[in-house]
């Protein structure tokens, strides 16, 4: 059986995955708060679990990995946005679900075995909660229940951290009813306009970390072997996961696991900055699911993510190629060694993608199909885009050739300021109903609805 490592944030190094239970793998990952449309950084995690879920399902078999992904449905962003739009919450957190399971079906995501809402969890919530007063780690104040981290003496281990230097610049919420200021919500009362449950502790809604806690234990059981998610929830999100969940007794998860960050054009993304854009804003524009997730998967996932439009077109031109190299092809049975290898290294998925390039170039087409689609790329749901943006039996390698010529012809005027043969091409191109589009980094060509092919098999280079 192939050996998988994986960088695990819990021991700051790369370890072998062992599963709990002999052949069988269980993982968790921490889902989106649904209240919004998911943004390009939202999906980074998505991508890259579930490239791990496929190499899982490779190495141990369909049945045999257990994959969930939650959905935080109980929030005061949720109740904020009720309130602005007058929607009732359920509406809202239904709806928001639709739209992302929507946007994560168009970047090729597999469904995980169990997508749980936290509002059909609120029993083992109040349940920890209360198992956690009685061991004297938690401590009920004004109808508020909270964990105390002075107690578990581990607390800022996983995340580096101390809990002096932590209070010292802490911008946490200062509460009188809290003992100390690090001390993390469990329980939280609701008023008659807030969603709440019944509790020993009267009506109210559970905290944030707890949720994923009662839900892995109850799905998963007490100890599992991957936990995922942003390196955003280390702290404080995934430290009070783990002392809730090591303060009741549970080993929880073996191996911890954490993406770094989305950017844009080498900027943080962000509303401030106009480079703040949902999937669907991408999808809408016109960019492939397919293409995001090639971008995404060309960085591994350990490194920050930098979203440009250089690297959206050569992932576009790419795919465009191996479609057309693999299109009408019989599935190869496996996948090619290589990547497998790749993958099982920590998930590179950055080496795998250079792999993937080099079958393309001098490989069989049957093993570059059943490799790409071992990453979720060049499966049938996914390359649609191809077919309806160059159009129905084009010649897709042509377009491909002519979009070299006129980046060899670009590089050469941009040494001898002569431009003759680049306006030449594009005039070329565009007879033939394809849209240029040059940057200085980039050449494309789009067939528009006015594309003729005999036009452009006629398109010869200038020193032909």
């Amino acid at each position: 059986m192939t050996k998988i490592t994986l960088h695990n944030t819990k021991t700051r190094s790369k370890e072998e995955l062992v599963p709990i239970k002999s052949g069988e793998v269980s993982m968790y990952v921490c889902g989106p708060t649904v209240y919004a449309r998911a943004h390009l950084g939202n999906a980074r995690p998505v991508i890259i679990f579930d490239t791990l879920f496929r190499l899982l399902r490779h190495v141990y078999g369909d049945d045999n990995v257990t994959y969930v992904r939650n959905f935080t449905d109980v929030d005061d962003k949720i109740n904020a946005r009720a309130a602005e739009t007058g929607q009732s919450i359920r509406e809202i957190t239904d709806g928001t679900i639709a739209l992302y399971l929507a946007d994560m079906d168009a970047v090729g995501a597999m469904h995980p075995n169990h997508m749980p809402r936290a509002t059909e969890y609120i029993q083992p919530m109040v349940d920890m909660s209360a198992d956690l007063i009685e061991k004297g780690f938690a401590y009920e104040a004004e109808g508020h229940v909270l964990f105390s981290v002075k107690s578990y003496q581990d607390y800022g281990k996983f995340s580096g951290r101390s809990i002096d230097d932590m209070i010292a610049g802490s911008r946490v919420e200062v509460a009188p009813y809290k003992r100390n200021p690090m001390d993390f919500v469990l329980w939280k009362p609701s008023d008659a306009d807030t969603p709440g449950w019944d509790s020993p502790w009267g009506k109210g809604r559970p905290g944030w970390h707890i949720e994923c806690s009662a839900m892995a234990r109850e799905i998963l059981g007490e100890s599992f072997d991957i936990h995922g998610g942003g390196n955003d929830l280390m702290f404080p999100h995934h430290e009070n996961e783990i002392a809730q969940s090591k303060c009741v007794g549970h080993d929880f998860a073996n191996i911890w696991m954490h993406n770094e960050m989305l950017q844009v054009e080498g900027k943080k993304m962000s509303k401030s900055l106009g480079n703040f854009f949902t999937v669907r804003d991408l999808l809408d524009q016109g960019v492939a699911g397919e293409v995001i997730r090639f971008v995404m998967l060309s960085t591994h996932y350990r490194k920050p993510m930098d979203w440009t439009e250089t690297k959206r077109a050569e992932a576009e031109r790419t795919l465009r190629g191996w479609h057309a190299k693999t299109d009408g092809i019989v599935i190869a049975n496996a996948p090619a060694d290589e990547v497998i290898a790749a993958l099982a290294d920590d998930l590179n998925t950055h080496k795998a993608i250079q792999v993937l390039h080099e079958i393309a170039r001098k490989g069989d087409p049957a093993v570059l199909k059943r490799s790409a689609q071992l990453l979720g790329l060049l499966t049938d749901e996914l390359g649609e885009w191809v077919a309806s943006s160059m159009g129905g039996g084009l010649d897709h390698e042509k377009i491909l050739q002519v979009e070299g010529w006129l980046r060899s012809a670009r590089n050469a005027a941009m040494l001898n300021s002569d431009f003759t043969e680049v306006d030449r091409l594009k005039s070329d191109a565009k007879s033939a109903g394809l849209e240029v589009r040059m940057t200085k980094e980039t050449v494309e060509l789009k067939p528009t609805q006015s594309f003729d092919a005999d036009r452009l098999h006629n398109i010869k280079r200038g020193d032909t």
